[in-house]
């Protein structure tokens, strides 16, 4: 069976769908991923990459232009309390600039069945059966409605969606389960990373996505630091020198094999980290914010798994919590076996002809 895997053109978002494609492969199917931008690194994988998106669709002028001609919505996004009226702007208008190269492709590669992320609507809008392949705690079916709705292209109801969020945190009907799976593309690990350190350890990430405030959270934790007894890890930081001394830095990592070795994370709230954190049954520290982040801290608290807090409330007594709190430990232990005991995506590969394609 051949599958078209579509991604928009971020990181964020082709790395979650990147398992499943690569299980896919393994089993026998043809696979090609659709996707532009930042996001062609994944032609690290081995797997055949095409760029479907114009080199004039830039993120940032398009929320700018959003932001001036609809300024409550850019308001109300600001604050974390938008929804989806931002979100689906956005992403309806990258959308409509990958919907012709989608489809140019389509007609002559011939996908089976096309499998996409919920904010990369086009993939439903090109005549041939569509899976959404969740990949935050949003429900993929409202999200790809919402995005579709703002498209010219008519996007059709897709066949299913692949649910990935745990049931604890986010539960949806219908759809087929499996489990979140980690992925971050290749890149070394420096060894002292590899391993436990001796004493607790924090990561500190940031977005991969560009956006205002993204560096504050990091300072933040930078400034509470030194008060706390643990090692800290600055996942590409803005600077590295005048740190505190048990504060270290690091360039780009496979986050999945470091979380491994860290006792808590402090984060930005997208949904890769957080799924990848919560696989890991790591404790984590998230920043609430614009799109799906407050969402996402809200539901990570509620569940007892993290803590949130705006980088003006990081405090060294909070730090020390997040790797103290042994409530917080067993309930991220609670979730990570959770997502243990989901399908797989080699699971789902296998049975793929058997999932509803119509």
């Amino acid at each position: 069976m051949r599958v078209l895997v579509v991604a928009a053109p971020l990181l964020g978002h082709v790395f979650p769908l990147m398992p499943l494609a690569l299980a896919l492969r393994d089993a026998g199917h043809e696979v090609v991923v659709a996707t532009g931008g930042e996001a062609l690194r994944v032609r690290d994988s081995g797997l055949r990459v095409e760029d479907v998106v114009p080199s004039s669709v830039r993120f940032g002028p398009i929320a700018l232009r959003i932001m001036l001609t609809h300024p409550m919505v850019a308001k109300r996004e600001l604050r974390g309390s938008g929804r989806l009226d931002f979100v689906s702007r956005m992403f309806g208008t990258v959308g409509d600039a990958m919907t012709e190269p989608l489809r140019a492709f389509a007609r002559g590669w011939r996908p089976d069945v096309v499998v996409h992320e919920p904010l990369a609507a086009a993939g439903s809008a090109l005549g041939v059966p569509s899976i959404v392949h969740d990949v935050s705690l949003f429900d993929g079916l409202e999200l790809t409605a919402a995005v579709g709705a703002r498209m010219k292209a008519e996007v059709r109801s897709p066949a299913t969606v692949l649910r990935t969020a745990p049931p604890s945190l986010a539960e949806f009907p219908g759809g087929e389960r499996m489990r979140f799976a980690p992925y971050s593309g290749d890149g070394e690990v420096p060894q002292w990373l590899a391993e436990p350190s001796g004493t607790p350890r924090i990561l500190v990430s940031r977005s991969t996505a560009p956006g205002p405030g993204a560096g504050r959270m990091m300072a933040a934790v930078v400034r509470a630091a030194g008060q706390v007894d643990a090692e800290f890890v600055l996942v590409r930081p803005d600077r590295a020198k005048g740190l505190p001394s048990n504060v270290r830095t690091v360039g780009w990592v496979p986050l999945p094999r470091v979380l491994p070795f860290c006792d808590g994370i402090v984060h930005h709230g997208g949904a890769g980290t957080v799924l990848g954190s919560l696989a890991a049954g790591v404790p984590q520290l998230v920043e609430p914010g614009p799109g799906d982040r407050t969402v996402h801290a809200t539901a990570i608290t509620g569940r007892g798994a993290g803590l949130r807090a705006e980088p003006r409330e990081v405090t060294a007594a909070l730090l020390t919590r997040l790797i103290e709190d042994s409530k917080l430990q067993r309930a991220a232990g609670e979730v990570r076996a959770e997502i243990a005991a989901m399908p797989s995506p080699n699971d789902v590969a296998e049975r793929w002809e058997s999932l509803p394609m119509q």
